[in-house]
C-alpha cells in the first residue's frame, strides 16, 4: 500500500509539473501526454539532474512525443542536455524547431542568436539578442547583463562601432567589474588607443581581483611586438599572483620565448574568443555557487566558441569532480597535461585526489610520486606540494623529507618560509618528535607571529601535555583576538583554564566551543569533563553519551567515553 501511494504522489506531481505554468509565450498551452511520455520527462528529468548522465536523460527526452510537442520545461532540460553533450548542431536545429512553435524561453533564444551570430547573419541575430534584455522573465538569469554584452559584440561585427560601446554602457552597474575584459577585448577588436589604458587599469586594479587578464594583456602585447611592456607584466605578475595556474604557466612560456604559443589560446581580434571568455566568466561565477550544471552548460558554450583555450577546461574538471562524475574529471585532467609542465603537476595532483578517494590513499600518493619523479628539475613548490599531498592522507614521515627539501631550496624570506615550518612542525608532532616540532613551531611564529591557528596548536598541545600552561594561555588569548569566532581556538581557551583547575572560566568558553561545533567529538568530550568538576553529572553524561551517537568517532575515543559514562571521572586532569 505505502508503494501504492508513493507512486501515485509521483505522477501526482509530475502532472503538476506538466500541466503547470511551464509553457512561456506559447499560444496554445494544450497538450496532450501518455503514460510513458510522463514516465520518459520523469526518468529523464532524474537522469539529467539526480545522476548527471547527459547521455541517458537524452535517449529518455528523445521518445517524448507529445501532441503539440510544445513543452518550455521539457524543451529547456532537451536543449541544455544536448550543449552539455556537445550536440551543438542538433542545438541549434532544435532552438529553430522551438521557434517555429512559436515558443520562446532563454536558452533557445541564446542558441538562435549565437547561431546566426556565427553565420554572420546579425540582422538575424540582433532579433534573439535583443529579446535577452527585454523579456522580464529572462531578467532571473541576467538577461540584460548577457543581453547587452551580446549586442555590443553583434554591433561590433555590423561595423556599428559605437552602437557596440553603447550597449557596454547599458549593462547595469553591478556588473561593473564583469564588463571591464569585455570592454578592454572591444577596444583591442578596434584597435584603439584605449586598449592599453583599459588592460593596464585591470592589471592595477587592487579592489577587485583581475589577475586572470594580466594573460590578456600579455597576449595583447605580443601581439603588438611590444616586448619591453610585456616583461614588465610577467614581472609584475610573478610577484603579484605567483598562484595563478594560467599566469604560472603563461611565465614559463614567456621565459623559454614560446611567444607564439601564449598568442596561440587567445586573439582579441577574432570575436569568437572573447565571447568564449564571457562565457567562461559566467560559467565560472555559476561554479562558485555550486550550480554545476549550469556552469558546464556555459562552459561548453565557451569551449565551443574557443576550441583552442584548452586551460578553461580545468574548470569542467573541477565541476565534474564536485558531481562525482570522476572519469569525466580524470579524462580532461589527463588532457591537460599536454598544455604544459606547470597544466601538468596541477593535473597530477588532481588525479591523485580523485584516485584518493576510488582506491585509497597508499595507491594515489604512490601515483603522484610518479608524476613527481618526471619532473626534471622540480622546484621548492613542487617538493611543498607533494609534502602536502603525503601530510593529509597521513604519511607524515615522507612529508617532512620533502618540506626539508622544500626549506633547503627555498629562496630567503619567501613568504612561504612560515608556512612550510608550520605544516613540517605539526608532522614532527604527529610521529611524536615534540622537540623538533616546538622549535619548526616557534620558529613559525618567530617569522610571522600574528598567526592564529599556529598559536593555537602549539598552545593547546602544550595544555595536553601539561607543560607552558601560562604562556599558553597568553598565546590563546592573542589568536582568539586574532579570529574571535574560531570555535577551535575558544575551544582550547576553555580547555586550558580547565588544566588550571579555573572550571568556571573553563565552563564559559567551552559552552561557546560546544554551540560552535555541536557535532565536535572533541568539543563534546571537553564540555563534558568540566560539566562533571562542577557537579553537574547528569549534563556531564548527556554530553559523553552525545558523542556515541556522532560520525566519524574513533574507537579509542569511544571506549573512553564508555568509560566515563560508568564511572565518571576518577582523577582531574
Amino acid at each position: 500500500m505505502k508503494f501504492l501511494i508513493k507512486k501515485i504522489y509521483i505522477i501526482l506531481f509530475l502532472l503538476s509539473i506538466l500541466f503547470g505554468s511551464t509553457s512561456l509565450y506559447a499560444k496554445d498551452n494544450i497538450i496532450k501526454y501518455s503514460k510513458e511520455d510522463i514516465s520518459n520527462y520523469f526518468f529523464g528529468t532524474v537522469s539529467a539532474n539526480q545522476y548527471n548522465n547527459n547521455a541517458e536523460a537524452f535517449k529518455y527526452f528523445n521518445k517524448i512525443k507529445f501532441e503539440s510537442n510544445r513543452h518550455s520545461r521539457l524543451n529547456t532540460e532537451l536543449l541544455r542536455t544536448l550543449i552539455l553533450l556537445e550536440k551543438f548542431k542538433s542545438a541549434f536545429i532544435f532552438s529553430e524547431k522551438v521557434e517555429k512553435m512559436n515558443e520562446s524561453f532563454f536558452e533557445a533564444d541564446l542558441l538562435l542568436g549565437l547561431n546566426y551570430f556565427l553565420k554572420k547573419d546579425y540582422i538575424s541575430a540582433e532579433k534573439y539578442f535583443k529579446r535577452l534584455s527585454e523579456i522580464p522573465e529572462y531578467k532571473i538569469s541576467f538577461g540584460d547583463f548577457i543581453g547587452n554584452i551580446l549586442m555590443a559584440w553583434n554591433s561590433a561585427l555590423s561595423g556599428k562601432k559605437e552602437d557596440s560601446f553603447e550597449f557596454i554602457k547599458k549593462v547595469p552597474k553591478m556588473y561593473n567589474n564583469l564588463i571591464k575584459p569585455q570592454n578592454a577585448f572591444l577596444q583591442c577588436y578596434f584597435d584603439t588607443d584605449k586598449t592599453n589604458t583599459y588592460f593596464k587599469e585591470m592589471s592595477e586594479d587592487k579592489k577587485f581581483n583581475f589577475s586572470r587578464y594580466n594573460y590578456f594583456y600579455l597576449n595583447y602585447l605580443l601581439f603588438k611586438n611590444k616586448f619591453n611592456e610585456a616583461e614588465n607584466v610577467i614581472k609584475e605578475s610573478t610577484i603579484n599572483y605567483s598562484a595563478n595556474l594560467l599566469l604560472k604557466q603563461t611565465q614559463k612560456f614567456y621565459l623559454n620565448k614560446k611567444y607564439t604559443k601564449i598568442k596561440s589560446f587567445f586573439n582579441c581580434k577574432n570575436p569568437k574568443d572573447s565571447l568564449g571568455e564571457f562565457f567562461y566568466v559566467i560559467a565560472n561565477l555559476y561554479s562558485h555557487e555550486k550550480n554545476y550544471k549550469t556552469s558546464n552548460f556555459y562552459l561548453k558554450i565557451s569551449l565551443y566558441l574557443n576550441k583552442n583555450f584548452l586551460m578553461n577546461k580545468s574548470l569542467l574538471a573541477e565541476n565534474f569532480s564536485f558531481q562525482k562524475q570522476n572519469k569525466k574529471s580524470k579524462d580532461i585532467y589527463y588532457s591537460l597535461k599536454k598544455v604544459g609542465s606547470t597544466y601538468s603537476w596541477y593535473a597530477s595532483k588532481n588525479i591523485a585526489r580523485i584516485l584518493q578517494s576510488e582506491v585509497g590513499k597508499k595507491y594515489a600518493v604512490d601515483s603522484l610520486q610518479k608524476d613527481f619523479n618526471l619532473i626534471k628539475k622540480p622546484n621548492f613548490l613542487h617538493y611543498y606540494e607533494l609534502a602536502n599531498f603525503y601530510k593529509d592522507n597521513e604519511f607524515y614521515n615522507e612529508s617532512i623529507e620533502y618540506y626539508s627539501i622544500a626549506l633547503k631550496i627555498i629562496e630567503k624570506d619567501h613568504f612561504l618560509i612560515p608556512k612550510i615550518l608550520d605544516r613540517r612542525g605539526t608532522s614532527f608532532e604527529r610521529v611524536g618528535d615534540w622537540k623538533s616540532a616546538e622549535t619548526d613551531l616557534l620558529e613559525s611564529l618567530k617569522i610571522i607571529p600574528e598567526q592564529a591557528h599556529v598559536l593555537n596548536y602549539l598552545a593547546y598541545t602544550w595544555i595536553d601535555k601539561g607543560i607552558n600552561l601560562d604562556k599558553g594561555l597568553e598565546m590563546l588569548k592573542k589568536a582568539l583576538k586574532l579570529s574571535n569566532k574560531d570555535a577551535y581556538i575558544i575551544d582550547s581557551l576553555g580547555w586550558v583554564y580547565y588544566a588550571k583547575k579555573d572550571y568556571e572560566q573553563a565552563e564559559f568558553y567551552l559552552r561557546q566551543a560546544v554551540e560552535l561545533m555541536p557535532s565536535d567529538p572533541t568539543v563534546n568530550d571537553h564540555y563534558g569533563d568540566v560539566l562533571w568538576m562542577l557537579n553537574k553529572n547528569i549534563q556531564a553524561r548527556y554530553f559523553w553519551k552525545n558523542i556515541l551517537s556522532l560520525d566519524d568517532v574513533k574507537e579509542a575515543t569511544k571506549a573512553s567515553i564508555r568509560k566515563k559514562l560508568i564511572f565518571g571521572i576518577s582523577k582531574k586532569l
